[in-house]
């Protein structure tokens, strides 16, 4: 395959002797690198030609530096405050402003009359408003938006100025420039020879350089076109044909050059693949075929599928050239840097900058971020202390002995950083203090991360020093935002060996054997028609302005182009309709189906191998026997056996190896933190009426108690926790209310004369031995009472529950079912009734039942366990030989637990 820069050089060569006075101008620069090194292997002695890339051209013909993008918004905005009687703050003006500047930018490129441009749109705007009766009514967004139109004029002209003052500009204005400096600096170059190689779409500005270039007799263009394209209607072909109808040049020159190479065979694949990370997975198998990677390109249409790429690559790869940039606000700095602003963010937004506390996530955010984390060995000892303090607020006093042992810089800087904000001059620096510690101990990589944020930031810090545009911590970090998401960092590496991964306009003048062309799905290739512009569309088309047709036709170039000389192509597209226009394939590659007839299509999936899902198990041994018998002398509660028929594997972490759930911060309060504090708050309530027979005064004088005693129990189980707002607010008036709520219906139970309610015991540790054949030890069973009453001679047991339990939880028509989860509060309330039994030698001379009262069912009463089959005829009586039949039942599945040839194993039908 002999390249188009090859094939160009050829060309040159036959006329030109020497390189001494050339110039070749080029459309990227990385297609530089490879013009030089195709010259090097051409001539063996000589001079090289100047090689520049049209930026760099137009930067000599104006004499203008390019400034960037932060430069370019301080000094719109200077403009922009000078002009606007009530400005708004840099943060919305960023906003909006780097539209306008592409405006700009777009309008000065195609040498357009920024006076007509501005004038037209204010007509537009006016007509808009304009109506016959004179009845228009704006609504003051409208108003704002047509007001801000018409002033695009009064910024453009002030800030052309004073950007040309100083000597920098955006592209347009460099190209507006040098429109007008081109003959001066063709005369002062008269002996130089100038070549255009590889270029296509052009701006008016560039035609025009071009054409006065051109003109002086000695210079010649060279455009990369196929024959197949370009004498045809085809879309890739537009532009060039264009230039050759209507440009003077060809009028006695012949166009170079005419390809015919991409109607030779070629192997071209098509193929669907399910999601991008199928798409780029498959890609680095096709790449693991290859031997050699030196004339092999993987053009990624959608560049933000870089990082999954990087993570993707083959082994075999052994060098790898990358041209594009990869994402700034991927890179670990960057979540970093968002951290130390949120701290202060979060601070403002819940009033704690007086105080200066900061929000307990934020510290932890910010203190385990992998670039801190690893320098700061106590970190996960000061997590766990502010999770058992239920600290949700933190000053620097509380952080210093956790970071007594770090160096005194490191310690210094990180102490720093929660340091009272005084200014952002100031914090700016705390920030280049962070950079600054960080790099001592990184990786490469990490460093260069760390050097872009820190010259971006020093950067920041003077113009911050000369302007003062960002009054408030809100403002720059709204600003850093909007400036991360459109940066990148760019990679450095040797352009001429391995793989080159690159994206779509990185790929002019350069031509591969192997393509492997990722994400051709339509809505990226081409992308999608929304334009991000303040020029309407018809305004664009009125003054000769690019719309989307214009950029159809610039990507429908490059993407045929780059087919024209390859011999092996590799074309994957997305199959998903991930989100509207998804899912199909590009019109590009719709056109390249119908022109060939060699394409092999295939759709991909990843490989899916069928699996068994095996529960878990966990066999039992004399360890875990020896556990299991420790158990049997502490005792088995109500909970832990229905935990263990709910899942044993569960059972087996609590019981056994003593698990326990990680400790968080208590933020909002939690369920079983409420239930433990209605619980608590009943028991010290009925405490005092143990042994008596309450009375409708008793409950009167324990209503006037009820908010004093959850107030308390909140403060005992809540710790730091703030209760005076928001939802914890609402919880504790939730835990009041079911307080309240019982004893109103405590109240109306008594209110009849012939009812008589006796509190016998409340909160009641109760324990007892049982003994099982086959286990040759006691297991022992304890629990807690909740309650224990006499209502009108009939004994009751009582379970409070603050979640929600109906009658049906507490039906037990026969003992085999109760393994089944809807019988597990039955069990729990039997269990106490069989403990109470054993414990008071209690003889069954009065009835007894057992039930619970649920915060969430008051309506509904005392919910008694119920014997009967039967809805209509219940049975509540609980009497010896139903005891007796249930525990047998019971002392089935303890005996299962401590069965060594049953193994704890997960149920199948476990939900979560």
């Amino acid at each position: 395959m002999q390249s188009f820069i090859s094939e160009t050089l050829d060309a040159i060569l036959k006329t030109t002797t020497s390189f001494e006075d050339v110039v070749l101008i080029l459309p990227s620069q990385r297609a530089k690198v490879f013009v030089k090194q195709t010259i090097k292997d051409k001539i063996s002695v000589g001079f090289l030609p100047e090689i520049v890339n049209i930026e760099q051209f137009i930067n000599q013909i104006s004499g203008i530096e390019k400034a960037d993008n932060i430069q370019l918004l301080f000094h719109f905005y200077t403009i922009y405050k000078n002009i606007e009687k009530d400005p708004v703050t840099f943060d919305v003006f960023a906003s909006w402003a780097i539209t306008v500047i592409q405006d700009f930018n777009e309008i000065d490129q195609h040498l357009v009359n920024t006076k007509e441009i501005f004038v037209y749109l204010r007509d537009i705007q006016r007509l808009k408003k304009w109506s016959v009766k004179g009845e228009f009514k704006e609504t003051e967004l409208m108003k704002d938006h047509y007001s801000f139109l018409e002033k695009l004029n009064n910024f453009y002209n002030p800030f052309y100025t004073f950007l040309k003052e100083k000597g920098i500009g955006y592209q347009g204005l460099i190209y507006r420039e040098s429109y007008q400096k081109i003959d001066a600096f063709l005369e002062n170059n008269s002996n130089k020879k100038f070549f255009f190689i590889g270029f296509n779409a052009l701006n008016k500005a560039e035609e025009f350089l071009f054409q006065k270039v051109l003109e002086t007799g000695n210079s010649d263009i060279f455009w990369d076109i196929d024959i197949a394209f370009f004498k045809s209607n085809h879309q890739a072909g537009t532009f060039i044909r264009k230039y050759k109808t209507e440009w003077r040049f060809y009028e006695k020159n012949d166009l170079k050059t005419l390809g015919s190479s991409f109607n030779e065979t070629k192997k071209i694949e098509l193929i669907g693949a399910s999601k991008n990370t199928t798409q780029v997975k498959y890609a680095g198998e096709i790449l693991e075929k290859f031997d050699d990677f030196s004339n092999t390109a993987l053009v990624l249409a959608d560049e933000t599928l870089l990082p999954i790429t990087l993570n993707s690559l083959p082994k075999n790869i052994n060098a790898i050239n990358i041209t594009m940039g990869y994402p700034l606000k991927d890179v670990p700095t960057t979540s970093l840097i968002f951290a130390v602003f949120q701290l202060f963010i979060s601070q403002e937004k819940l009033q704690k900058t007086v105080v200066n506390e900061f929000y307990y996530k934020d510290v932890i955010r910010f203190l385990k971020h992998q670039s801190i984390f690893n320098l700061l060995p106590n970190i996960a000892v000061f997590s766990d202390e502010v999770a058992k303090q239920n600290q949700t607020f933190i000053n620097t006093a509380y952080l210093h002995p956790f970071l007594k042992d770090l160096k005194k810089d490191l310690k210094e800087t990180i102490i720093s950083i929660f340091s009272p904000f005084v200014s952002v001059d100031e914090f700016l620096d705390r920030i280049l203090s962070l950079i600054n510690i960080l790099k001592e101990d990184v990786s490469e990589l990490e460093k260069e991360y760390l050097f872009r944020f820190y010259t971006a930031f020093n950067q920041l810090k003077s113009l911050q020093k000369e302007y003062q545009y960002f009054p408030d911590l809100k403002t720059l970090a709204q600003f850093f935002r909007q400036l991360i998401s459109s940066e990148s960092l760019s990679f450095q590496g040797e352009p001429l060996r391995g793989l080159q991964l690159m994206g779509m306009l990185e790929t002019r003048v350069l031509d591969f054997e192997n393509i492997i062309l990722v994400s051709t799905n339509e809505g990226v290739l081409p992308a999608n028609s929304q334009q991000n512009s303040f020029i309407p569309f018809d305004v664009k088309l009125e003054f000769g302005l690019p719309t989307y047709r214009e950029k159809d036709a610039i990507f429908s170039y490059h993407f045929f182009r780059l087919l024209q000389r390859a011999k092996n192509v590799f074309i994957i597209y997305n199959t998903e309709h991930d989100v509207f226009g998804s899912g199909e394939k590009s019109r590009f590659v719709t056109q390249l189906e119908m022109m060939r007839t060699d394409i092999v299509q295939k759709i991909i999936s990843p490989k899916v191998v069928a699996e068994n899902i095996t529960l878990k198990e966990i066999k039992k041994d004399k360890r875990v026997l020896e556990s299991l018998k420790t158990l049997a002398e502490k005792g088995i509660s109500p909970s832990a056996l229905t935990n263990y028929l709910h899942n044993p594997i569960a059972f087996y972490k609590q019981k056994v190896l003593k698990l326990k759930e990680f400790e968080d911060v208590e933020e909002t309060v939690a369920y079983n933190t409420l239930g433990t504090v209605v619980h608590n708050t009943l028991d010290e309530l009925y405490a005092a009426f143990i042994g008596q027979y309450l009375k409708v005064e008793d409950i009167d004088a324990m209503k006037n108690q009820t908010k004093k005693l959850v107030t308390k129990y909140f403060k005992e189980e809540f710790k730091n926790g703030d209760l005076s707002t928001g939802r914890n607010r609402l919880i504790f008036e939730v835990a009041n209310r079911f307080v309240i709520n019982f004893l109103n219906q405590e109240k109306e139970l008594l209110s009849d004369k012939n009812n008589q309610l006796k509190i016998i015991a409340t909160e009641e540790n109760l324990a007892t031995e049982i003994e099982i054949d086959g286990i040759d030890f006691p297991i022992k069973i304890h629990g807690q009472v909740d309650r224990v009453d006499e209502l009108n001679g009939v004994l009751r047991i009582i379970d409070y529950k603050t979640g929600m339990v109906s009658s049906s939880n507490l039906r037990v028509p026969n003992f085999e079912d109760l393994r089944d989860d809807k019988h597990h509060k039955a069990i729990q309330v039997l269990l106490y009734a069989y403990i109470y039994s054993k414990t008071k030698n209690y003889n069954f001379t009065k009835p007894l039942e057992a039930g619970i009262y649920s915060f969430k069912n008051l309506n509904n009463g005392f919910l008694s366990v119920n014997f009967s089959s039967n809805y209509r005829k219940p049975d509540l009586e609980i009497n010896q030989e139903r005891l007796d039949s249930f525990i047998e039942e019971i002392k089935n599945y303890i005996k299962e637990i401590y069965d060594l040839e049953i193994p704890f194993l997960e149920p199948a039908d476990l939900k979560y």
